[in-house]
């Protein structure tokens, strides 16, 4: 099945995907896992480095990607920008404070010393809808890969190209292969997804019943 990018303004066809087969789809789960296993490690110093260097390519290509934006599911040019500046902004906030928010908390109890450790989870499906392409993304994004998660994200199929970019953006601020992916497949592959063992939590916004069948399937597999 193929996935088709088109203007809604025009109604042209403006690229079409293939859609992942099996085979790449494994290929990205495994990469996404491995990836994971050295990426826990790295230093939230430098993870911040990066996540800043996220931010600052969103700033650098906002006209292009809000064009993109524009282009591809209708947002008014102005919105789309301010859209990419938020995102960027995002991206800033959690490199600046993630580390904070996530160190250790201390507890009382009866031991002589408790307290909470915040650990990452590991390779996180991100379902995420057309209508805020870019910010539902990495409003997800930016706190979770700094808290040492992977990402791999599945996106409403008629914004395959904003999907894409969002990956060039993470790879092109030096992100390693593998923390940040788009996977390009359908909605009936994302129950086989959230029943992988390599997938460890899924987060998703949509609708009521996108929300309910995908409450069902983690509910099933524990995630």
């Amino acid at each position: 099945m193929a996935l088709q990018s088109i203007n809604p303004a025009t109604e042209e066809i403006l690229e079409t995907f293939e859609e992942f087969s099996s085979d790449r789809l494994d290929q990205a789960l495994e990469r996404g896992a491995r990836a994971f296993d050295e990426w826990r490690h790295v230093s939230f110093a430098e993870r911040s480095t990066l996540m800043h260097s996220a931010a600052g390519r969103l700033r650098e290509r906002k006209a292009r990607l809000a064009g993109l934006i524009t282009t591809e599911m209708g947002k008014p040019i102005v919105e789309a920008e301010a859209e990419i500046e938020k995102c960027s902004w995002n991206c800033d906030f959690y490199a600046d404070n993630a580390e904070q928010f996530l160190a250790p908390q201390s507890t009382l109890s009866n031991a002589a010393e408790s307290y909470v450790a915040f650990e990452p989870l590991g390779p996180v499906l991100a379902i995420m809808p057309w209508n805020f392409p870019f910010w539902q993304v990495l409003r997800f994004a930016a706190p979770a890969l700094m808290a040492g998660n992977t990402a791999l994200l599945k996106h409403a199929s008629n914004v395959s190209q904003c999907a894409l970019a969002i990956e060039e953006t993470f790879l092109a601020a030096g992100f390693p292969e593998g923390v940040f992916q788009t996977l390009l497949v359908s909605s009936q592959q994302t129950e086989v997804l959230i029943d992988d063992p390599r997938i460890r939590a899924v987060t998703l916004t949509g609708s009521d019943i996108t929300g309910s069948k995908v409450g069902a399937a983690s509910g099933r597999a524990l995630k």
